[in-house]
Formats: structure tokens, sequence, C-alpha cells
């Protein structure tokens, strides 16, 4: 399973950890991706994402259907057929 978001691209980056004594070695930063239900109402039809959990509070804020119209306002290209 890829970790990655559907909607808003949301990756694994590399970085580094320090320690006390400031020895750097590499890490990886894991966004928290959660496979999550949503409704649509002007579809009347269910859909299942796998989106990070700061896009489902933005879902929560705007609705899904306007969150995707806004994303494609950005110019933003979605594999995702609704």
């Amino acid at each position: 399973m890829a970790r990655v978001c559907e909607l808003t691209g949301k990756r694994p980056i590399t970085g580094n950890k320090v320690s006390h004594s400031n020895r750097k070695t590499k890490r990886r930063f894991i966004p928290n991706i959660q496979k999550k239900r949503f409704y649509v109402p002007e579809l009347d039809k269910w859909v299942t994402l796998k989106v990070s959990s700061s896009t489902i509070r933005t879902i929560n804020k705007y609705g899904l259907y306007d969150y995707i119209k806004k994303l494609h306002a950005k110019g933003q290209a979605l594999d995702i057929k609704l």
C-alpha cells in the first residue's frame, strides 16, 4: 500500500534525525494516511479514498464535492471519478 494521499498528493519525505549530541542520521517523515468512506450527497453515492488526516479535517469543513471542485480550480489533476 503506497502511502500517498489521493487528493493532496502528500507522500513520505526524508530528513535528518538529530540527536542530543547533534549527530545526524537519515529518517523518513510519513504522512498519516487513512482509508475512509465519504458520502457525496450531490451524487447520492459513497466514495472510498485514502487520504491524510489533515485532508479529512478539510473535507469535514467544506464537504467532499466542494473540496474537489476547489482542487480542480487550482489546476491539480485528480485520478478520482465521482
